[in-house]
């Protein structure tokens, strides 16, 4: 009898509170706030998982691996970051506006997000935006939201562009993840620290007139030190075409042209 009484016990249907089974049922179906399965773009595989380059505009982009996302140098209303994923770091290169929007940081951090800038941008920042900014200079690295982040130069070489770009004022950045070398050039002329880098998997380089440089000269440091990928970014008013055809295809470098300027 009492072994009848246990097997009616335990052939009755478990019934839980409709409020467990709502947790349950968002925590297996809804992906992360962080997770990458939110960004769409070129997927770049890792010995871990895809990188996912996402264009947004001008020196604007999103990079997403698995749980992290990284923007680089977010400008522009907030909306425009509607539906990606929170960032856990956040990268920004200079001063200027097309760089440095202390509205835009604003809009996008979470209490989880970390900047990582020159001290040139953290002395722009407000208060509550530099509590949760590193500062990196130029030759440093430091490990960040388990992401391994080099500050490099980014700088003016040419006489009537050296007022635009000062050595040691803002940071290019090679950025290591899964075993990939992600190099952004910032706003920079084709210096020696460019020509020198070594093992870049994807690199993103810029070209304008007057700011930054010419086609030929971001073709040629491209083909020096051979990225296996290049994006010509930051290119308003470049023949990014003209770019592609001068870094050649026996160069061994695969060019990715997006539309960096879509209105």
């Amino acid at each position: 009898m009492r072994q009848n009484n246990m097997l009616v016990t335990l052939s009755r249907p478990l019934i839980l509170p409709a409020s467990l089974l709502f947790v349950l049922l968002v925590g297996v179906t809804t992906p992360s706030v962080r997770s990458a399965d939110k960004i769409e773009g070129d997927h770049v595989p890792t010995s871990d998982g895809d990188l996912i380059i996402h264009p947004l505009n001008h020196a604007t982009f999103v990079i997403g691996w698995k749980e992290k996302t990284i923007y680089v140098d977010p400008v522009g209303p907030g909306k425009g970051f509607e539906g990606l994923p929170k960032p856990d770091l956040i990268l920004v290169t200079d001063i200027h506006g097309d760089h440095l929007s202390p509205e835009t940081l604003e809009a996008v951090v979470d209490a989880k997000t970390t900047i990582v800038a020159p001290s040139a941008v953290a002395e722009k920042l407000p208060e509550k935006l530099r509590k949760q900014t590193t500062v990196l200079p130029n030759g440093e690295t430091k490990s960040v939201a388990s992401i391994s982040i080099e500050a490099v130069p980014m700088y003016n070489l040419t006489a009537d562009r050296l007022k635009y770009h000062n050595k040691g004022r803002g940071n290019g950045y090679v950025v290591t993840v899964a075993g990939k070398r992600v190099y952004i050039s910032g706003d920079t002329e084709d210096i020696p620290e460019m020509r020198a880098l070594k093992n870049i998997d994807v690199a993103f380089v810029c070209m304008n007139l007057p700011y930054t440089m010419t086609e030929e000269q971001a073709a040629s440091a491209v083909r020096e030190f051979k990225p296996k990928i290049v994006y010509p970014y930051h290119y308003r008013g470049s023949d990014v075409e003209k770019f592609k055809k001068l870094v050649g295809d026996d160069s061994g470098v695969e060019v990715r042209l997006r539309d960096w300027y879509k209105p």
